[in-house]
Protein backbone atom coordinates (compact mmCIF):
# COMPACT_ATOMS: atom_id res chain seq x y z
CA UNK A 1 0.00 0.00 0.00
CA UNK A 2 1.15 3.84 -0.69
CA UNK A 3 2.57 5.61 2.27
CA UNK A 4 2.16 9.14 1.75
CA UNK A 5 3.84 11.35 4.71
CA UNK A 6 2.67 14.96 5.41
CA UNK A 7 5.09 17.15 6.75
CA UNK A 8 3.14 20.34 8.48
CA UNK A 9 -0.53 20.58 10.11
CA UNK A 10 -1.45 24.02 9.19
CA UNK A 11 -4.02 25.25 7.33
CA UNK A 12 -3.05 23.40 4.01
CA UNK A 13 -1.11 20.11 5.65
CA UNK A 14 -4.05 18.89 7.89
CA UNK A 15 -6.64 19.60 5.07
CA UNK A 16 -3.80 17.54 2.51
CA UNK A 17 -3.71 14.85 5.06
CA UNK A 18 -7.63 14.01 5.53
CA UNK A 19 -8.39 14.26 1.90
CA UNK A 20 -5.41 12.01 0.51
CA UNK A 21 -7.03 9.62 3.69
CA UNK A 22 -9.93 9.69 2.53
CA UNK A 23 -9.54 9.83 -1.13
CA UNK A 24 -6.75 7.77 -2.18
CA UNK A 25 -7.33 4.75 0.56
CA UNK A 26 -3.55 5.02 1.04
CA UNK A 27 -1.62 5.46 4.97
CA UNK A 28 -1.31 8.29 5.74
CA UNK A 29 1.19 9.69 8.11
CA UNK A 30 1.02 13.41 9.81
CA UNK A 31 3.77 15.07 11.06
CA UNK A 32 4.05 18.07 12.87
CA UNK A 33 5.98 19.92 15.20
CA UNK A 34 3.35 20.70 17.74
CA UNK A 35 0.57 19.34 18.86
CA UNK A 36 -1.99 21.31 18.37
CA UNK A 37 -3.70 22.95 15.69
CA UNK A 38 -3.04 26.63 15.30
CA UNK A 39 -5.70 29.29 13.60
CA UNK A 40 -2.61 31.43 12.23
CA UNK A 41 -5.09 34.00 11.61
CA UNK A 42 -5.94 34.54 14.50
CA UNK A 43 -2.28 35.36 16.04
CA UNK A 44 -3.03 39.63 16.64
CA UNK A 45 -6.30 38.37 19.02
CA UNK A 46 -3.62 36.26 20.89
CA UNK A 47 -1.41 38.87 20.99
CA UNK A 48 -3.64 41.43 22.52
CA UNK A 49 -4.89 38.62 25.51
CA UNK A 50 -7.99 37.36 23.75
CA UNK A 51 -8.30 33.41 25.17
CA UNK A 52 -8.60 31.48 21.44
CA UNK A 53 -9.18 27.35 22.05
CA UNK A 54 -6.24 25.14 22.40
CA UNK A 55 -7.12 21.94 19.41
CA UNK A 56 -4.60 18.89 19.63
CA UNK A 57 -4.23 17.86 16.06
CA UNK A 58 -5.05 14.10 17.36
CA UNK A 59 -8.42 15.00 17.99
CA UNK A 60 -9.20 16.06 14.10
CA UNK A 61 -7.75 13.29 13.18
CA UNK A 62 -9.22 10.58 15.30
CA UNK A 63 -11.53 8.46 12.86
CA UNK A 64 -10.21 9.77 9.56
CA UNK A 65 -7.22 6.87 9.07
CA UNK A 66 -4.60 9.84 9.84
CA UNK A 67 -1.84 8.75 12.01
CA UNK A 68 -0.10 11.62 13.77
CA UNK A 69 3.36 11.97 14.68
CA UNK A 70 4.33 15.21 17.19
CA UNK A 71 7.94 15.66 15.97
CA UNK A 72 10.51 17.89 14.78
CA UNK A 73 11.52 17.45 10.99
CA UNK A 74 15.28 17.19 10.74
CA UNK A 75 16.18 16.79 7.20
CA UNK A 76 14.51 14.56 3.89
CA UNK A 77 16.35 12.33 1.75
CA UNK A 78 14.91 12.24 -1.14
CA UNK A 79 16.72 9.34 -2.47
CA UNK A 80 16.29 6.82 -0.10
CA UNK A 81 12.51 8.50 0.30
CA UNK A 82 12.84 9.03 3.81
CA UNK A 83 12.06 11.92 6.37
CA UNK A 84 14.07 12.44 9.40
CA UNK A 85 12.78 13.36 12.61
CA UNK A 86 14.11 14.12 16.10
CA UNK A 87 12.71 10.31 17.23
CA UNK A 88 12.43 8.36 14.42
CA UNK A 89 12.53 7.88 10.81
CA UNK A 90 9.96 7.67 8.05
CA UNK A 91 9.96 5.69 4.97
CA UNK A 92 7.46 7.62 2.26
CA UNK A 93 6.01 6.95 -1.47
CA UNK A 94 4.45 9.77 -1.40
CA UNK A 95 5.41 13.31 0.19
CA UNK A 96 3.23 16.03 0.97
CA UNK A 97 5.40 19.45 1.89
CA UNK A 98 3.36 21.61 3.87
CA UNK A 99 5.57 23.27 6.12
CA UNK A 100 4.76 26.74 6.26
CA UNK A 101 6.78 30.09 6.54
CA UNK A 102 7.46 32.07 9.56
CA UNK A 103 8.67 35.80 10.92
CA UNK A 104 11.95 37.04 8.82
CA UNK A 105 13.95 38.11 11.54
CA UNK A 106 16.99 37.74 10.23
CA UNK A 107 17.09 41.02 7.26
CA UNK A 108 17.52 43.99 9.93
CA UNK A 109 19.69 43.73 12.79
CA UNK A 110 18.67 43.83 15.91
CA UNK A 111 15.14 42.18 15.04
CA UNK A 112 16.17 38.83 16.10
CA UNK A 113 17.22 40.11 19.59
CA UNK A 114 14.77 42.99 19.93
CA UNK A 115 11.54 42.66 17.73
CA UNK A 116 8.21 40.31 18.61
CA UNK A 117 6.43 38.61 15.82
CA UNK A 118 2.67 37.30 15.33
CA UNK A 119 3.63 34.79 13.09
CA UNK A 120 3.30 31.56 15.33
CA UNK A 121 1.63 30.99 18.72
CA UNK A 122 4.80 31.10 20.68
CA UNK A 123 6.10 34.54 19.56
CA UNK A 124 2.30 35.66 19.63
CA UNK A 125 2.56 34.57 23.77
CA UNK A 126 5.44 35.95 24.23
CA UNK A 127 4.27 39.28 22.91
CA UNK A 128 1.29 39.36 24.80
CA UNK A 129 3.09 38.98 27.87
CA UNK A 130 5.44 41.28 27.70
CA UNK A 131 1.66 43.99 27.02
CA UNK A 132 1.08 43.23 30.26
CA UNK A 133 3.47 45.58 31.54
CA UNK A 134 3.35 49.34 30.39
CA UNK A 135 5.10 50.77 27.60
CA UNK A 136 4.81 52.09 24.11
CA UNK A 137 4.27 49.84 20.42
CA UNK A 138 5.89 50.41 17.52
CA UNK A 139 4.54 47.99 14.93
CA UNK A 140 7.10 47.38 11.38
CA UNK A 141 5.22 46.41 8.32
CA UNK A 142 2.33 48.04 6.43
CA UNK A 143 0.89 44.77 4.93
CA UNK A 144 -2.43 43.01 6.01
CA UNK A 145 -0.65 41.10 9.25
CA UNK A 146 0.83 44.67 10.24
CA UNK A 147 -2.64 46.80 10.15
CA UNK A 148 -4.48 43.52 12.32
CA UNK A 149 -1.74 43.83 14.73
CA UNK A 150 -2.01 47.79 15.01
CA UNK A 151 -5.84 47.95 15.30
CA UNK A 152 -5.96 45.03 17.75
CA UNK A 153 -3.24 46.17 20.09
CA UNK A 154 -4.73 49.73 19.76
CA UNK A 155 -8.47 48.81 20.40
CA UNK A 156 -6.99 46.92 23.58
CA UNK A 157 -4.76 49.11 24.92
CA UNK A 158 -5.98 52.88 23.92
CA UNK A 159 -4.41 54.70 26.30
CA UNK A 160 -1.06 53.21 24.27
CA UNK A 161 1.09 55.16 22.22
CA UNK A 162 0.55 52.50 19.12
CA UNK A 163 2.76 53.27 15.86
CA UNK A 164 3.06 52.03 12.72
CA UNK A 165 6.43 52.17 10.14
CA UNK A 166 5.95 51.08 6.45
CA UNK A 167 8.16 51.35 4.09
CA UNK A 168 5.22 52.41 1.34
CA UNK A 169 1.76 54.27 1.70
CA UNK A 170 -0.68 52.23 3.85
CA UNK A 171 -3.07 50.59 1.65
CA UNK A 172 -1.60 50.93 -1.41
CA UNK A 173 -3.11 47.80 -2.99
CA UNK A 174 -6.50 49.07 -1.30
CA UNK A 175 -9.57 50.79 -3.61
CA UNK A 176 -10.06 54.58 -2.20
CA UNK A 177 -12.75 53.79 -0.12
CA UNK A 178 -11.31 51.14 1.19
CA UNK A 179 -7.94 53.58 1.71
CA UNK A 180 -10.11 56.46 3.26
CA UNK A 181 -12.15 53.76 5.51
CA UNK A 182 -8.17 52.44 6.93
CA UNK A 183 -7.14 56.25 7.18
CA UNK A 184 -10.49 56.94 9.07
CA UNK A 185 -10.24 53.91 11.38
CA UNK A 186 -6.34 54.32 12.17
CA UNK A 187 -7.28 58.12 13.60
CA UNK A 188 -10.41 56.64 15.34
CA UNK A 189 -8.14 54.41 17.04
CA UNK A 190 -5.27 57.14 17.49
CA UNK A 191 -2.62 55.24 15.74
CA UNK A 192 0.44 57.21 14.91
CA UNK A 193 1.63 56.24 11.18
CA UNK A 194 4.48 57.06 9.62
CA UNK A 195 4.91 56.29 5.80
CA UNK A 196 7.58 55.75 3.36
CA UNK A 197 10.16 54.76 5.91
CA UNK A 198 12.53 52.32 6.13
CA UNK A 199 14.08 50.46 8.90
CA UNK A 200 17.67 50.07 9.08
CA UNK A 201 18.27 48.22 12.49
CA UNK A 202 15.69 47.36 16.07
CA UNK A 203 17.60 48.11 19.44
CA UNK A 204 16.21 48.24 23.07
CA UNK A 205 14.84 52.43 22.46
CA UNK A 206 12.58 51.17 19.01
CA UNK A 207 13.53 51.46 15.62
CA UNK A 208 16.23 53.69 13.71
CA UNK A 209 15.12 54.37 10.05
CA UNK A 210 17.78 54.35 7.12
CA UNK A 211 17.47 58.02 6.50
CA UNK A 212 18.83 58.63 10.59
CA UNK A 213 15.80 59.02 12.31
CA UNK A 214 14.78 57.61 15.08
CA UNK A 215 11.07 56.15 15.95
CA UNK A 216 10.97 55.35 19.94
CA UNK A 217 8.74 51.76 20.90
CA UNK A 218 9.40 50.03 24.12
CA UNK A 219 8.13 47.25 22.33
CA UNK A 220 8.17 46.38 18.73
CA UNK A 221 6.58 43.93 16.53
CA UNK A 222 7.39 42.84 13.81
CA UNK A 223 4.99 42.03 10.71
CA UNK A 224 7.08 42.81 7.68
CA UNK A 225 8.85 39.67 5.71
CA UNK A 226 8.34 35.88 5.73
CA UNK A 227 10.60 32.99 5.13
CA UNK A 228 10.40 29.06 4.55
CA UNK A 229 12.33 26.18 6.49
CA UNK A 230 15.80 25.43 4.74
CA UNK A 231 14.59 21.88 4.49
CA UNK A 232 13.59 21.88 0.78
CA UNK A 233 16.77 23.42 -0.89
CA UNK A 234 18.94 21.33 1.79
CA UNK A 235 17.00 18.25 0.37
CA UNK A 236 17.95 18.99 -3.29
CA UNK A 237 14.65 19.73 -4.43
CA UNK A 238 13.88 22.54 -6.96
CA UNK A 239 13.16 26.06 -5.17
CA UNK A 240 12.76 29.05 -6.18
CA UNK A 241 15.31 32.04 -4.64
CA UNK A 242 13.26 32.41 -1.39
CA UNK A 243 13.36 28.80 -1.26
CA UNK A 244 9.53 27.76 -1.72
CA UNK A 245 9.24 24.54 -3.37
CA UNK A 246 8.47 24.81 -7.64
CA UNK A 247 6.06 23.07 -8.67
CA UNK A 248 4.08 22.56 -11.96
CA UNK A 249 0.13 23.22 -12.66
CA UNK A 250 -0.88 20.03 -10.34
CA UNK A 251 1.19 21.23 -7.10
CA UNK A 252 3.91 18.16 -7.97
CA UNK A 253 7.40 19.07 -7.41
CA UNK A 254 9.10 19.98 -10.48
CA UNK A 255 12.65 17.77 -9.78
CA UNK A 256 10.71 14.95 -7.67
CA UNK A 257 7.81 13.84 -9.00
CA UNK A 258 6.89 11.73 -5.74
CA UNK A 259 6.39 14.80 -3.79
CA UNK A 260 4.01 17.94 -3.57
CA UNK A 261 4.17 20.96 -1.74
CA UNK A 262 1.48 23.08 -0.96
CA UNK A 263 0.60 26.34 1.33
CA UNK A 264 3.13 29.23 2.31
CA UNK A 265 5.95 26.32 1.20
CA UNK A 266 5.41 26.01 -2.26
CA UNK A 267 5.93 28.53 -5.08
CA UNK A 268 2.20 28.12 -6.36
CA UNK A 269 1.29 29.59 -9.86
CA UNK A 270 -2.41 30.31 -11.67
CA UNK A 271 -2.73 29.43 -15.00
CA UNK A 272 -2.19 32.99 -16.19
CA UNK A 273 1.72 32.46 -14.03
CA UNK A 274 0.97 34.78 -11.53
CA UNK A 275 1.95 33.33 -8.08
CA UNK A 276 -0.35 33.14 -5.52
CA UNK A 277 -0.17 35.03 -2.21
CA UNK A 278 0.90 33.52 1.04
CA UNK A 279 -2.43 33.17 2.49
CA UNK A 280 -5.08 30.29 3.60
CA UNK A 281 -7.46 30.97 0.93
CA UNK A 282 -5.38 29.87 -1.57
CA UNK A 283 -3.41 27.57 0.70
CA UNK A 284 -6.40 24.90 1.28
CA UNK A 285 -7.62 24.71 -2.71
CA UNK A 286 -4.06 24.02 -3.69
CA UNK A 287 -4.16 21.31 -0.87
CA UNK A 288 -7.29 19.96 -2.02
CA UNK A 289 -5.66 20.05 -5.80
CA UNK A 290 -2.51 18.15 -5.03
CA UNK A 291 -5.04 15.43 -3.44
CA UNK A 292 -7.08 15.45 -6.52
CA UNK A 293 -3.64 15.38 -8.95
CA UNK A 294 -2.42 12.65 -6.55
CA UNK A 295 -4.94 10.40 -6.60
CA UNK A 296 -5.67 10.86 -10.40
CA UNK A 297 -2.11 9.57 -10.64
CA UNK A 298 -2.52 6.14 -8.55
CA UNK A 299 -5.35 5.37 -10.22
CA UNK A 300 -3.35 6.06 -13.53
CA UNK A 301 -6.12 8.89 -14.62
CA UNK A 302 -4.28 12.19 -15.98
CA UNK A 303 -4.05 14.75 -13.55
CA UNK A 304 -6.14 18.24 -13.78
CA UNK A 305 -4.38 21.33 -13.36
CA UNK A 306 -5.25 24.04 -10.59
CA UNK A 307 -8.08 26.62 -10.79
CA UNK A 308 -8.01 29.53 -9.13
CA UNK A 309 -8.79 32.94 -9.24
CA UNK A 310 -8.87 35.61 -6.42
CA UNK A 311 -12.09 37.27 -4.51
CA UNK A 312 -11.48 39.25 -1.99
CA UNK A 313 -8.92 40.40 1.08
CA UNK A 314 -9.99 40.55 4.39
CA UNK A 315 -8.71 42.96 6.99
CA UNK A 316 -9.94 42.91 10.58
CA UNK A 317 -9.71 46.57 12.19
CA UNK A 318 -10.25 44.86 15.83
CA UNK A 319 -13.46 43.03 16.74
CA UNK A 320 -15.71 45.34 15.92
CA UNK A 321 -14.67 46.17 12.80
CA UNK A 322 -13.03 45.12 9.02
CA UNK A 323 -12.53 45.69 5.45
CA UNK A 324 -13.04 43.57 2.86
CA UNK A 325 -11.57 44.62 0.01
CA UNK A 326 -13.33 42.84 -3.19
CA UNK A 327 -10.96 41.63 -5.77
CA UNK A 328 -10.97 40.68 -9.95
CA UNK A 329 -9.48 37.48 -10.70
CA UNK A 330 -5.84 38.41 -10.77
CA UNK A 331 -6.05 39.98 -7.08
CA UNK A 332 -6.05 43.65 -8.45
CA UNK A 333 -8.83 45.93 -6.48
CA UNK A 334 -12.56 46.50 -7.25
CA UNK A 335 -14.03 49.60 -6.12
CA UNK A 336 -16.66 47.84 -3.94
CA UNK A 337 -15.53 47.38 -0.31
CA UNK A 338 -17.41 46.31 2.87
CA UNK A 339 -16.65 48.12 6.02
CA UNK A 340 -17.79 48.15 9.97
CA UNK A 341 -19.63 45.33 11.97
CA UNK A 342 -20.93 43.86 8.43
CA UNK A 343 -17.17 43.36 7.29
CA UNK A 344 -16.46 42.43 10.61
CA UNK A 345 -18.94 39.73 10.69
CA UNK A 346 -17.46 38.37 6.87
CA UNK A 347 -14.28 38.35 8.20
CA UNK A 348 -14.66 36.33 10.99
CA UNK A 349 -17.41 33.82 9.21
CA UNK A 350 -14.18 33.41 6.53
CA UNK A 351 -12.06 32.35 9.63
CA UNK A 352 -14.71 30.48 11.41
CA UNK A 353 -14.90 28.44 7.56
CA UNK A 354 -10.88 27.87 7.28
CA UNK A 355 -11.22 26.06 10.59
CA UNK A 356 -14.53 23.91 9.87
CA UNK A 357 -11.74 22.76 6.92
CA UNK A 358 -9.93 21.07 9.18
CA UNK A 359 -12.92 18.85 10.57
CA UNK A 360 -14.36 18.54 6.86
CA UNK A 361 -11.83 19.13 4.32
CA UNK A 362 -14.83 18.43 1.64
CA UNK A 363 -15.71 22.38 2.39
CA UNK A 364 -12.22 23.27 0.26
CA UNK A 365 -14.62 23.84 -2.52
CA UNK A 366 -16.00 26.88 -0.18
CA UNK A 367 -12.95 28.63 0.80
Amino acid sequence: MTHIVVLGAGYSGLVAAKLAARRTGSTVTLVNARETFVERVRMHQLASGQALPERPIKDLVTGTGVEFVADQVVRIDPASGTVVLSGRELRYDVLIYALGSRADLTSVPGASEYAYTVADVDHARKLRDRLRRPGSVAIVGGGLTGIEAATELAETYPDRVVKLVTSGTLGANLSDRGRRHLRRTFARLGIDLIENARVAAVDGDGLKLEDGDQVAGDVVVWTTGFEVSPLATEAGFAVDPHGRMQVDATLRSTSHPDVYAVGDAAAVHRSTGQELRMACATGLPAAACAVRSLNARLDGREAKPLRFRYLNQCISLGRNDALIQFVHADDSRRKTVLTGRAAARYKETIIRLAYLTQRRPGLTVLT
